[in-house]
């Protein structure tokens, strides 16, 4: 049974990496987007490379305890929920445009 939980989630794994979506940033304007490496990040952080998935997109663990942290909320309606989910989205709204101007600062953004 085991087994068979794992060979199906390296099969996920193998399927969502073979299936990623294209940037039309990217695609088209041969730049990245404020969001590129979400998806690799948010793939090597299921694969359990904490490190990778950080360096490919540091916002990623944020957005996901803002995401988790709304759903909380949504069903618990916690007192102080508005309050803590705003300042979880501006931390993660402020990592995302750190990663942003140091891209651009390094000109990272262009891609070949």
């Amino acid at each position: 049974m085991t087994i068979a939980l794992l060979s199906w989630y390296n099969h996920a794994l193998q399927f969502l990496e073979t299936h990623l979506l294209t940037c039309p940033s990217r695609k088209y304007l041969h730049i990245q987007c404020p969001g590129c490496g979400l998806q690799r990040s948010f793939i090597a952080l299921l694969r359990g490379d904490f490190r990778t998935s950080f360096i490919l997109y540091p916002a990623t663990v944020p957005i996901l305890l803002l995401m988790g942290f709304l759903l909380l909320h949504l069903r618990y309606r916690y007192a102080a929920g508005p309050l803590l989910l705003r300042g979880i989205y501006l931390f993660c709204v402020a990592i995302i445009l750190i990663q942003y101007i140091y891209k651009i600062a390094s000109q990272q953004l262009i891609v070949p």
